[in-house]
């Protein structure tokens, strides 16, 4: 018979520092065969075990013991081992019982390097033990350690032990030189750590018939290729383990590369290992914790040489042309209409695919099980592993909110005392033009009968309520204090009379609040409507007039979907118009940077575009490649959701390309998506946006939150926000998405309608693990996700998260600086890792679906 069994180890390492003993406990689990000879009375059990021993610079030797084997604490003498710096001694033990007779055999080897070449020497010892657990049957079955030493003793020992890992760590990150090679990688991948994982055997563990697994693959992994080929050509991110099984499938001669074996081997660091690419390690040295503070003035920024190259537009899409009477483009590469119509006729005809629905969602059940489970048997380990890390803890990670407009990024109280100062100290200065007479801030004042005295936050009226619940008209009016555009137009535009100097002093002293707390940054939504050419002139002009930037904030570019409001004001002629307004200004900027330095200047610091509006707005989802052009759309109805998607995100990729060419920064699509409205919102977020904000309606279709899954598309969520206009905060998904591996983070989107506190994101957090009842790993999981799915820069990541963030799995994971533990992020890349195992072994190629009966 088989059975399993635990062999501990202990090993002692003797500090010639400190001069007393500093515990490293190695722990090693291992397959026993048991051996029945003659009767049931004697059995014999053999066991065999391997591990390693690590030399850091502060251990001079190392004593070494068997402190249980089949059950037993046998006390046996230590194997004392003299150690040099930097080696690495691998061990194998045999363990053998006949009775009460336990004898160990221990085998050494050891390398002067990490790479584990030739052995220096080899040394047998045999241990000869009879067991002494007769009067000890707590110590072995309680979970708990019995104090052998003072207090003191101990924690000194833990202090010791906390130094020994951080300059292990530090030694394993700095490997360079002739050691930068593959076998690097064998050492990083040995030492996944040690958790309890959950196994699930047998040939098919889907729990859906064999065809309907066949299928489903098909079809999810035709999705996963859309998507993957949509990213591709705008230069967003897409993570590069799907990618690495996607390229699987038409890679014959590196699809043996991956063994799709029993689900035994898939779930744990042996799986882990054969889908790992080598990697070379960075030195966490050269990245400390806090980026370097910057002293140049921001806006100094480089210009490239001009091109006059011609910009025309074709069907709505503009290009580069070499000249005006060139006739092919630069860089036609960009999905057609036509091809987005079919792709998106494909995706909403796989959505509801019945037995894809099935599989899909029992897939997603599974994966909140197996995370309970995973909390229910590591919660301990991970909150120890949070304990064991020095001068890191939840308020001092990095966090971003991933969704905040500018307009509304302060709370109620903050706009109240920015009004009475600016009223005290402004009030002769000419604000705005009413009926063709100049009024002064006072005087604006004085027309609605208002003092300062008078004016509190209840008067200001800005905060959502119940009465905004499923109404966004009563939100959008939430914007104008008191009621009175007026006020919005004076204080929350940056095109107003005063060129926004009021607008931009209020977000330097959000900023100023930002830079304060160190540790929260934000990516600010300012708002380009499509009304003017010269929009984006404006808004770059009072960004550097004003000197509006801070190390803590990125701009993202919303652009409100109002073109029937403009339409029917005869602001605009046509949808081509808004387009025109919108991405020309862009392209000519990056054309001839010197003819738009401003514009220039400030892209340098815009991440990407947003599409704001209210979903809920009844329109026609779907349309096909028919439809009318741009320049054609010429009537009042606004168009609908995915045609403004489209548009924006074509324009965007040969925008992209265009400056990649030019070696300046890309631009990425996170559009607000599935808040309420169509699921075929969600079908264009997930063909066309690398993040997206809300995602509500997920929940709903087990389909597409499957593929967010796989593809593991940033979502935004703001569950405060949500609670007031569309979703009781009970019924948020974000926890379960959490639980089930989305890649979620927590944003505030209008702190003035929703919070009340002066650290709007930290509510956020307060509010979400109070009532989801998160933990601390929760916490800083999700702090950890909104950091990944920012558009700040790569260099500023490496330092908040570590120089290898952009590793798979643990070797990505910086502890020190993320406090998120080894153990969770370890979980999480292995699930992802058999949910694609798990759906690219059975894969087969779409015709032989087709053609099946």
């Amino acid at each position: 018979m088989q059975s399993y069994a635990d062999v501990r180890f202990r090993c002692f390492g003797f500090d010639s520092d400190m001069d007393m003993e500093s515990v490293r406990p190695t722990i090693v689990k291992s397959k026993s065969d048991s051996i029945h000879q003659g009767d049931n009375r004697k059995k014999k059990s053999t066991m065999s075990s391997r591990g390693v021993l690590i030399a850091t610079d502060s251990i001079d030797s190392i004593d070494f013991d068997v402190v249980e084997t089949f059950g037993r604490s046998p006390k046996t003498p230590p194997i004392h081992i003299d150690l040099q710096h930097g080696k690495f001694i691998k061990f194998q033990c045999k363990c053998f019982t006949d009775l009460n007779l336990t004898k160990c055999e221990c085998k050494f080897e050891g390398s002067d390097s990490p790479l584990l070449g030739a052995p220096c020497s080899t040394s047998k010892i045999a241990i000869d033990e009879t067991s002494t657990d007769d009067g000890l049957p707590n110590e072995i079955s309680a979970p708990y350690e019995v104090p052998q030493f003072p207090i003191e003793q101990i924690e000194k020992k833990l202090q010791i032990q906390r130094q020994l890992n951080y300059h292990y760590l530090a030694d394993k990150h700095s490997v360079t030189g002739d050691f930068a090679d593959e076998s690097v990688n064998v050492v990083d991948h040995e030492l996944v750590p040690n958790f309890q994982r959950v196994s699930i055997s047998g040939e098919d563990t889907s729990g859906v018939p064999l065809e309907d697994l066949e299928r489903a693959s098909t079809l999810l992994i035709q999705a996963l290729e859309m998507r993957s080929r949509y990213m591709s050509i705008s230069e967003q991110a897409f993570p590069t383990t799907t990618l690495r099984f996607l390229k699987t499938v038409h890679e014959s001669q590196r699809f043996n590369k991956i063994q799709y074996e029993d689900r035994k081997s898939i779930a744990g660091e042996s799986l882990i290992r054969k889908i790992s690419l080598p990697m070379i390690l960075l030195p966490p040295r050269d990245h400390p914790i806090h980026p370097p503070t910057e002293t140049s003035n921001p806006w100094d920024i480089e210009f490239p040489s001009d091109t006059n190259y011609i910009i025309k537009t074709v069907n709505g899409v503009f290009n580069i042309f070499q000249s005006e009477d060139a006739k092919e483009p630069l860089l036609p590469n960009y999905p057609k209409l036509k091809d987005f119509c079919n792709d998106m006729q494909i995706m909403c005809t796989m959505i509801a695919d019945g037995p894809l629905k099935s599989f899909c969602y029992r897939r997603l059940c599974y994966l909140s099980s197996k995370f309970q489970l995973h909390v229910l048997l590591n919660e301990l380990r991970e909150l120890a592993s949070q304990k064991a890390v020095p001068h890191r803890d939840f308020y001092n990670i990095r966090k971003v909110d991933t969704h905040i407009h500018a307009a509304s990024c302060m709370n109620q109280k903050h706009l109240l005392r920015f009004i009475k100062k600016t009223l005290k100290n402004y009030a002769n200065e000419v604000v705005t033009v009413t009926k063709g007479q100049q009024m002064t801030l006072s005087e604006v004042f004085r027309s609605m009968n208002l003092t300062t005295y008078d004016l509190t936050v209840d008067m200001l009226d800005v905060h959502a309520d119940r009465n905004t619940f499923h109404r966004f008209d009563k939100f959008n009016a939430k914007y104008n204090p008191i009621g009175e555009s007026r006020l919005r137009e004076v204080f929350l535009k940056t095109d107003n009379y005063s060129n926004g100097k009021y607008f931009a002093q209020i977000i330097k002293e959000v900023a100023f609040d930002l830079e304060e707390s160190k540790y929260q940054n934000a990516e600010l939504r300012l708002s380009i409507y499509g009304k003017s050419r010269d929009e984006w002139k404006k808004l770059a002009k009072w960004a550097i007039d004003y000197n509006v930037y801070s190390t803590n904030i990125r701009w993202l570019i919303q652009i409100p979907r109002l073109f029937d409001i403009f339409k029917s004001n005869k602001l605009l002629n046509s949808f081509q118009d808004i387009l025109d307004n919108i991405f020309l200004p862009l392209f000519e900027a990056t054309s001839n940077p010197s003819k738009h330095p401003e514009l220039h200047r400030f892209l340098h610091y815009v991440i990407g575009f947003d599409s704001v509006d209210d979903e809920s707005k009844p329109e026609n989802p779907l349309f096909d490649g028919d439809i009318i052009t741009p320049e054609n759309w010429t009537d009042d109805e606004n168009p609908p959701y995915a045609y403004y998607i489209y548009y924006m995100y074509a324009n965007m990729t040969v925008l992209n390309q265009f400056r990649k060419q030019r070696g300046l920064n890309t631009f990425v699509l996170r559009p607000h998506c599935g808040e309420a409205g169509p699921v075929q919102h969600l079908v264009c977020g997930y063909l066309m946006a690398e993040n997206i904000s809300h995602g509500l309606l997920l929940r709903k279709v087990p389909v597409l939150q499957y593929l967010y899954y796989l593809a593991q598309i940033g979502i935004a969520m703001s569950p405060l926000s949500n609670n007031s206009l569309f979703l009781n905060y009970h019924r948020n998904p974000l926890p379960e998405y959490l639980a089930r591996g989305l890649i979620v983070s927590l944003s505030t989107d209008d702190p003035l309608q929703f919070h009340f506190t002066k650290e709007p994101l930290m509510e956020e957090y307060s509010i979400a693990a109070q009532v989801w009842k998160l933990s601390s790993c929760d916490m800083c999981e999700l702090a950890r996700n909104s950091v990944l799915m920012s558009g700040f820069p790569h260099m500023m990541k490496q330092h908040w998260l570590g120089p290898n963030y952009t590793r798979e799995g643990v070797a990505g994971n910086d502890i020190t600086r993320t406090n998120v533990p080894d153990i969770r992020v370890a979980y999480r890349s292995e699930t992802l890792l058999d949910e694609l195992s798990n759906i690219f072994k059975v894969h087969q190629h779409p015709h032989a679906i087709a053609e099946s009966p």
